[in-house]
């Protein structure tokens, strides 16, 4: 499996939204809270294509986008095959 990150803040309904699915999937993931690590901020802005929202969901070094992004990839069935290619 491809390791996951995500980037959070800790008041944020999409963020806690996409951890769920990613825990009832039973995907462990890399959680970097911009909150409490405002230096991480520029890295994800950087990362996500200039993006600056919470959550930014990377798989591996595909950028999935934020929580919409991710379940839109769960209900077209392109999830798990993204989770597991190598």
């Amino acid at each position: 499996m491809k390791p996951v990150e995500i980037y959070t803040s800790p008041m944020c309904g999409f963020c806690h939204a996409a951890k769920r699915l990613l825990n009832q999937k039973g995907v462990s993931y890399s959680e970097i809270d911009v909150w409490a690590s405002p230096d991480r901020k520029p890295e994800m802005i950087q990362r996500a294509g200039g993006r600056r929202t919470v959550p930014q969901i990377f798989i591996g070094e595909t950028h999935v986008g934020g929580c919409d992004e991710l379940y839109a990839l769960e209900q077209g069935g392109k999830l798990d095959p993204l989770l597991a290619a190598s």
